[in-house]
């Protein structure tokens, strides 16, 4: 099933400037890109796809990022116990 936007995302895609949708679309991949070119989406769209995309992968790298500092913390706690 193709993604569709989210209320949520198309009301952020429209407060964008038009030079932050420019950076949206050049952060784009292709196949999202493809689907506005051929028609399937709009530009709005597109750009509401992409700042959800960014959005749930920022916080796949904030999970992972705070499990490595949990680690972290917890071999250096263990190497001040020794």
């Amino acid at each position: 099933m193709k993604r569709q936007p989210t209320v949520e995302y198309l009301d952020k895609a429209k407060q964008l400037t038009q030079e932050d949708a420019e950076r949206a679309f050049s952060r784009m991949r292709g196949k999202l890109g493809r689907r506005m070119q051929d028609r399937q989406i709009t530009p709005i769209e597109a750009v509401a796809i992409q700042l959800e995309i960014e959005d749930e992968e920022l916080a796949e790298w904030r999970e992972r990022w705070a499990e490595i500092s949990a680690r972290d913390a917890a071999s250096v706690k263990s190497r001040k116990g020794s």
